[in-house]
């Protein structure tokens, strides 16, 4: 249980910083037995996160080796000088990564490309991704997704 639980995102408020958000970080455990962190861009589909890699290196090496992940999305980072803090808000989705492959993928990759490129034409954006035999579909499958602000933004006081 998160220790400030009055600053805890509902799930709901959760989802939205995870489909508004652009990017995120994910972290593994690498084959040397240190964290990584690795930023992403990502989309939501279907309840899970999708991923694309080229399909080799350290990333891949630690998801082979150890798929349990995290992937943090920060929604907001404003320093407020005046009050010694900064006005954020973030998420936290934990799962496990694995290969996606076939029509899940495809699916999931035209997602993507419709986050991230939507004033292309859709045909256009759906040659993109046929088109692409290289990219490699990596999914989190969500396990627990944990989302908090600051204290000021959530409207709470401690003593």
């Amino acid at each position: 249980m998160m220790r400030r639980y009055r600053q805890a995102l509902t799930i709901e408020r959760s989802i939205e910083v995870l489909i508004r958000g652009s990017s995120g970080v994910l972290s593994l455990l690498g084959v040397d037995g240190y964290p990584y962190g690795v930023p992403l861009n990502y989309v939501l589909y279907e309840g899970n996160l999708y991923f694309h890699s080229i399909g080799v290196g350290r990333k891949i090496e630690a998801i082979a080796s150890n798929g349990r992940a995290s992937f943090t999305v920060i929604d907001l980072d404003e320093i407020d000088s005046a009050r010694y803090t900064s006005l954020f808000r973030s998420v936290i989705v934990t799962g496990t990564v694995t290969y996606v492959e076939g029509d899940e993928w495809l699916l999931a990759f035209d997602a993507l490309c419709d986050k991230y490129s939507l004033d292309r034409p859709l045909a256009e954006r759906r040659a993109k991704v046929r088109s692409c035999t290289s990219a490699v579909g990596l999914k989190l499958t969500v396990l627990s997704i944990s989302g908090k602000e600051a204290k000021e933004l959530a409207g709470v006081k401690y003593q």
